[in-house]
């Protein structure tokens, strides 16, 4: 049942990205609402299939590389929806379906046996922490969602396509703002995830060979470029072509660490905990 749900949601999000491509490229399409409620449809699947694994599991179903990118994905479609009462893009679903598909179809491809959780982190930190760990990249993937249709836009602006693919986009400014506020959520988000992450690990371990661990000084990497970004914004001015470049850059950076930690199985986050 677990499966089969993770196969649905993956199926609905395949079916957004089509749709929001569709839409923003000009053809003649299903109405704005199709995105948002296959996405949604999708998200409850992803939700049942998460819980089902969590509760058979005995806990969080994050501790392995699958259910990391499940999870993930989830997070990301939630959010998205979220930001979409209060602040609607809907050009953005034409990158969050087919970040969210292909994460949860990473997810279904290495579907195995849920891992067991070592005693030393059995512990409430594991839920608040991953939570707010992922919730924050989550947000990034919006804000690399907003800088990429920034570059787009911009340079068919420069090239006087005004009639060209991918008209439907929104403005150069609003995506920037976008971007800016992704931002400073995100990294209040990846502030709490790092300082949770270094108490857990103190608490559980009582060492500090944890400070060296390949993910934290991912976290503290992409930490500094996007606090770098924000800061050259409210002093330098920072804004358009750079910030999304920043941005698009801090997020290879959050990609880079979840793979090769993950694949490589190096430090303490590798693989599984």
């Amino acid at each position: 049942m677990e499966l089969m749900l993770l196969h649905l949601a993956t199926f609905l999000y395949l079916v957004a990205t089509g749709v929001a491509v569709q839409r923003i490229a000009g053809t003649k399409g299903p109405p704005r609402k199709v995105v948002s409620v296959s996405l949604a449809l999708a998200l409850v699947a992803h939700a049942g299939s998460i819980l089902i694994r969590s509760v058979g599991a005995g806990h969080l179903a994050v501790t392995t590389f699958p259910e990391a990118l499940s999870g993930l994905g989830a997070l990301l479609a939630a959010v998205f929806l979220a930001v979409q009462v209060r602040r609607p893009l809907d050009a953005l679903a034409a990158i969050v379906s087919p970040l969210a598909f292909g994460l949860s179809l990473t997810a279904a491809v290495a579907h195995g046996k849920a891992a067991p959780l070592p005693p030393v982190l059995q512990s409430l930190w594991l839920p608040v922490h991953v939570t707010l760990a992922f919730l924050g990249d989550a947000v990034f993937a919006l804000a690399f969602s907003a800088s990429l249709l920034y570059l787009v836009q911009e340079r068919r602006l420069k090239a006087h396509r005004a009639q060209a693919l991918w008209r439907h986009l929104p403005s150069l400014e609003a995506l920037d703002r976008f971007n800016h506020h992704c931002l400073l959520w995100g990294l209040v988000l990846l502030t709490f995830g790092i300082v949770t992450g270094i108490v857990w690990a103190h608490e559980a371990w009582g060492r500090m060979f944890w400070a060296s661990d390949p993910k934290l000084v991912f976290s503290l990497v992409t930490w500094t470029i996007y606090v770098v970004l924000l800061q050259g914004r409210m002093i330098a001015g920072w804004r358009g072509r750079w910030a999304a470049e920043l941005t698009i850059a801090g997020f290879a950076v959050i990609v880079l660490s979840l793979v090769s930690v993950n694949v490589l199985a190096i430090g303490l986050h590798g693989g599984a905990f």
